[in-house]
């Protein structure tokens, strides 16, 4: 059963909104909700948020950025918020880029996946109540020449919090297959799956592992339903072309550059080129429609299918999924609130794959609890 999960909006600043979202997602039986940081609010306290509000839905930080705390700051603030959920907490990590962590944190974006591989291995020995003593390339405990002593977390530990990378680069890819529990995975064209899965494999491999160790987790994009598929296209172009264009700088964009690989290398420098340039209003149009379809759900219910089953042949577990709209009435009718629309996404959207591969050792199995009355109707419209 391929599982799904959705994400809390970015800065969002209505909270009884948040709160509807999440408890409405968890009725209708979705698994995992993700809650992200940019420059706005941090990913870790609306999980807390929504932790007292639900009761079954995984909770991560889809994602906290690395570089930003201290390790043992990140090991506190996972061990808190895994004890208050009850065990449903996520630790998602990225690098980030340049522009936020030296503009907007005001540190150097140096050593990034170094950075990044320590933070976790710290983390890991913390929340297992372990004496912190690391010495790292990039962090050293206790810090040498100073007061400092090799402590251990007051607090109880969490030995079995799951740790999830969001990487794009090859040897970021690689990594995480080598020390994650889950892949955050953007920028994913499943027909172009191989250029991120194989590095996984190899770092998997590296380690002593299986791929299929690790929770394969990707963004699916928007999902919409009309017969009108070109009504839907238009929309999704501004998204795509500020993913191209401004999530980094013209040294370091990691989403430009796996478009690139995926083989839209034309398409991905013009966007890039035209927004650097200041023609933002000309980006949109240079995304082409075939790329706002590989990236989202959209179209008929066949159009979703056919492209669910993409996703399931190449391997992956999860898919967080948008649902479209501004307001929250409009996000809760493809995911299910709505019967006549509700039950079109459910046919589409919940269908048998391959077996479940195994979750990270320690955590306990979502086997599709979809409880809810709510998957049961389209039990039957599930393709094989």
């Amino acid at each position: 059963m391929m599982r799904l999960a959705v994400s809390l909006r970015l800065a969002n600043d209505n909270w009884d909104d948040v709160a509807t979202y999440a408890v409405e997602a968890e009725r209708l039986g979705i698994d995992d909700l993700w809650s992200a940081e940019a420059w706005g609010h941090d990913a870790a306290t609306p999980l807390a948020f929504v932790a007292a509000r639900t009761a079954r839905i995984r909770l991560g930080t889809g994602i906290m950025q690395a570089g930003t705390r201290t390790p043992a700051l990140v090991a506190m603030t996972a061990m808190s918020l895994d004890a208050m959920s009850g065990g449903r907490f996520i630790l998602g990590l990225g690098v980030s880029g340049p522009q936020v962590i030296e503009g907007w944190h005001g540190i150097r974006f140096a050593s990034p996946l170094t950075r990044m591989r320590e933070i976790a291995e710290i983390v890991r020995r913390a929340v297992r109540g372990e004496r912190l003593t690391y010495k790292g390339k990039v962090y050293e405990l206790p810090l040498p020449g100073g007061e400092g002593k090799a402590l251990r977390s007051a607090a109880t530990p969490r030995p079995n919090i799951p740790i999830y990378l969001a990487t794009l680069s090859p040897k970021s890819l690689e990594m995480t297959g080598e020390i994650a529990d889950g892949w955050l995975g953007t920028s994913f064209v499943p027909e172009h799956a191989r250029i991120f899965l194989e590095p996984i494999a190899t770092g998997a491999a590296r380690a002593g592992r299986s791929i299929d160790a690790i929770d394969l987790q990707v963004t699916a994009g928007v999902v919409a339903f009309s017969d009108d598929v070109g009504r839907l296209i238009p929309a999704r172009k501004p998204g795509l072309a500020f993913s191209l264009g401004a999530m980094g700088s013209r040294q370091h964009n990691f989403y430009n550059d796996a478009y690139r690989r995926a083989g839209y290398v034309e398409v991905a420098a013009d966007v890039q080129r035209l927004w650097l340039d200041g023609r933002r209003e000309d980006t949109a149009a240079r995304v082409p429609d075939e790329l706002v379809l590989k990236t989202n759900l959209l179209g008929t219910d066949a159009m979703v299918r056919e492209r669910l089953a993409l996703y399931r042949d190449a391997g992956i577990d999860t898919l967080r999924v948008e649902p479209a709209g501004e307001t929250l009435d409009a996000k809760l009718a493809p995911t299910g609130r709505r019967s006549h629309q509700s039950a079109r996404t459910r046919s589409a959207l919940t269908f048998s794959g391959r077996a479940r591969r195994g979750l990270p050792p320690g955590r306990s199995r979502p086997d599709g609890r979809r409880g809810a009355e709510t998957w049961r109707a389209a039990r039957s419209a599930r393709p094989r």
